[in-house]
C-alpha cells in the first residue's frame, strides 16, 4: 500500500478541521470585541492566527495541500507586515522542504521503474533526500558515467492525494480568501487541479526540460540542467549547485537580489519566445543563483557574491504551451496603456474577452485601474518592494475603492489564466527579493507587441490619418 492514500483519512481530517478552526477563531474574535478591543486590532489578530494554523497544516502534508501552499506563498508580499512576519519562515520552509518519503519506499519505486539492479546505474546514491516537494522528492546521486545527478522520485499515490486535497480545499476557498487580499483563491485551486495530470507525467516534464536545456545551452545568464534519464515516476537530471532563491530572499546581498531579479524577469519573458513554453511554477524553491564560473562556486558563496551570477532553473512539471510565444495582446495593451490611449486599450480588452459584451465600462477608468499595476514598466528601472505589492493589493481589495468596483467587472479569459498567475507570482518573488530591475529592457527585447516595428508604426500612422 502506498504512503499517501493510506493516510487519506488523516489528511482529510486535518484539512476539514481548518474551517472549524476559522469558525472557532471568529467566535473568539467576537468575544474580544465585546470585551472592548477594536475591530481592526481583533481582525489582525484573527488573520494572524488563521494564517499560522493554515500553514502549519499545509506544511505537514504533501500532495495538493502543499502545492496550494507553495502557490500561495509567493503572494506573502501582499500581506500586511504584522501578519506576514510571524510565518514568513514557515512559507520559506514550504518552498524548500516537506517530510521525507521512507527510504524503503524510494527503493521500491526505483526497483519497480528502473529494475531490481537499479543500483548498478549509479556510482553513488544518497538515501537522504536533498529536497522534497508536493509530488516527489529529489535525491543526489552520481550516474554511472560520473555525472552528478538529481533523481526525482514520485510519491506513490501522489495523484490521488493531489486531487483529494484540492477538492477538499476548494470547498472552503471562500474562507481562505481574506489571507491574500485581491486574490481570488477558487480559480487558483481549480487551475492547480487541472494541471495535476500534466505534472504527474514525468515524460511531459522531461520533454519541456529538454527543450529549455537545448535552447539555453550556451546562454550566459540562464542554466537549465540536462535530462539524463526518464521513466514513469522517475526523472534523472544533471545536478546543479548554487544558492536557493529562498536563501537570497532571507540573507542575500543587494547585488545578489538585483541580479536574481533581473534574470528572473529575463527568463519569464524570454522563455516563451525562445522555446514556445512558459515555466509556470515560479516559486523560489525552483531557482538557484550560480556564479558564472562553476569552479569558483564555493568562493563566491563564501565571499557574499562577488562577480557575475547565473540563474539556475529547476522543475518543468508545469508549463504553459505557447507555440507563438506570449500573446501580442499583452505587449499591445501594455504599450497602449503607457501611451495613455484609453480608447484603444479598452477596445483591445473587449476584443480579447477581458471585458464581456454585457459590460460597459469607462475607458478612462480602466486606464486609471491599469496604470499603477504597470508602474514597473514605466521607468528605466524599478525597485520591487513588499510595500509596493501591499499597496497594490490593498487598492484592489478595498471594497470602497473605485479599483475594487471596476476590477470585479473585468474578466480573465481562460487562455490568459496561467500567464496571469505566473506573472503575478514572479512579481511576488521580485518583491520578496526587494530587487531593482530594468524590467522595461526585458519587455522591449522579448514581449511581442511592446515595441512597434516599422511596418506596424506605418500602419498605425495611416489608420490615425484616416480617422
Amino acid at each position: 500500500m502506498s504512503d499517501l492514500p493510506r493516510k487519506a483519512v488523516t489528511r482529510t481530517a486535518k484539512l476539514a478541521a481548518l474551517p472549524l478552526g476559522f469558525a472557532g477563531r471568529a467566535t473568539w474574535g467576537l468575544g474580544k470585541r465585546i470585551g472592548g478591543k477594536s475591530a481592526e486590532l481583533v481582525g489582525r489578530e484573527l488573520q494572524q492566527r488563521t494564517a499560522e494554523q493554515l500553514f502549519k497544516v499545509l506544511g505537514e502534508l504533501k500532495g495538493g495541500a502543499m502545492k496550494f501552499g507553495q502557490a500561495m506563498s509567493v503572494f506573502e508580499s501582499a500581506l500586511p507586515e504584522e501578519v506576514a512576519g510571524p510565518y514568513r519562515a514557515a512559507l520559506t520552509k514550504l518552498q524548500e522542504a516537506a517530510p521525507p518519503m521512507p527510504t524503503r519506499t524510494v527503493h521500491s519505486v526505483l526497483a519497480e521503474r528502473l529494475g531490481e539492479d537499479w543500483h548498478d546505474l549509479f556510482l553513488e546514491f544518497e538515501d537522504k533526500p536533498a529536497a522534497a516537494a508536493s509530488i516527489g522528492q529529489v535525491h543526489r546521486a552520481v550516474w554511472h558515467d560520473g555525472r552528478e545527478v538529481a533523481v526525482k522520485v514520485q510519491y506513490p499515490g501522489a495523484g490521488e492525494a493531489l486531487l483529494s486535497d484540492l477538492n477538499q480545499l476548494s470547498r472552503f476557498a471562500r474562507l481562505l480568501g481574506p489571507l491574500i487580499p485581491g486574490m481570488d483563491i477558487k480559480p487558483l485551486i481549480a487551475e492547480l487541479r487541472d494541471r495535476v495530470s500534466e505534472e504527474l507525467d514525468y515524460a511531459l516534464e522531461a520533454q519541456a526540460q529538454r527543450a529549455h536545456a537545448e535552447e539555453f545551452a550556451d546562454d550566459p545568464d540562464v542554466l537549465v540542467p540536462a535530462v539524463v534519464h526518464q521513466c514513469e515516476q522517475v526523472l534523472v537530471t544533471e545536478w546543479i549547485d548554487g544558492i536557493p532563491l529562498s536563501e537570497v530572499i532571507t540573507d542575500g546581498t543587494q547585488e545578489q537580489r538585483d541580479r536574481a531579479g533581473q534574470l528572473l524577469a529575463r527568463f519569464l519573458f524570454s522563455g516563451p519566445s525562445r522555446t514556445g513554453l512558459l515555466h509556470a511554477d515560479p516559486h523560489p524553491g525552483n531557482f538557484r543563483l550560480l556564479p558564472d564560473d562553476a569552479e569558483d562556486a564555493e568562493d563566491a558563496e563564501g565571499s557574499g557574491g562577488k562577480g557575475g551570477w547565473r540563474l539556475g532553473v529547476l522543475d518543468f512539471g508545469t508549463v504553459d504551451r505557447l507555440p507563438g510565444g506570449l500573446p501580442p495582446t499583452i505587449g499591445d495593451s501594455l504599450r497602449m496603456t503607457l501611451d495613455g490611449d484609453a480608447e484603444a486599450v479598452y477596445d483591445l480588452l473587449r476584443e480579447e474577452g477581458f471585458v464581456k459584451e454585457s459590460i460597459e465600462l469607462d475607458p478612462d477608468a480602466v486606464l486609471d485601474y491599469l496604470l499603477p499595476i504597470i508602474e514597473p514598466a514605466q521607468a528605466d528601472e524599478f525597485t520591487f518592494t513588499r510595500g509596493w505589492m501591499r499597496s497594490q493589493a490593498a487598492r484592489i481589495a478595498d471594497p470602497r475603492s473605485p479599483a475594487h468596483q471596476l476590477g470585479k467587472q473585468l474578466n480573465l479569459p481562460p487562455a490568459y489564466l496561467l500567464i496571469h498567475r505566473v506573472t503575478l507570482s514572479t512579481i511576488g518573488v521580485l518583491c520578496q527579493l526587494g530587487a531593482t530591475v530594468r524590467l522595461r529592457d526585458e519587455l522591449e527585447e522579448w514581449l511581442p507587441g511592446f515595441v512597434l516595428d516599422d511596418d506596424q508604426t506605418l500602419a498605425e500612422g495611416e489608420s490615425a490619418a484616416e480617422a
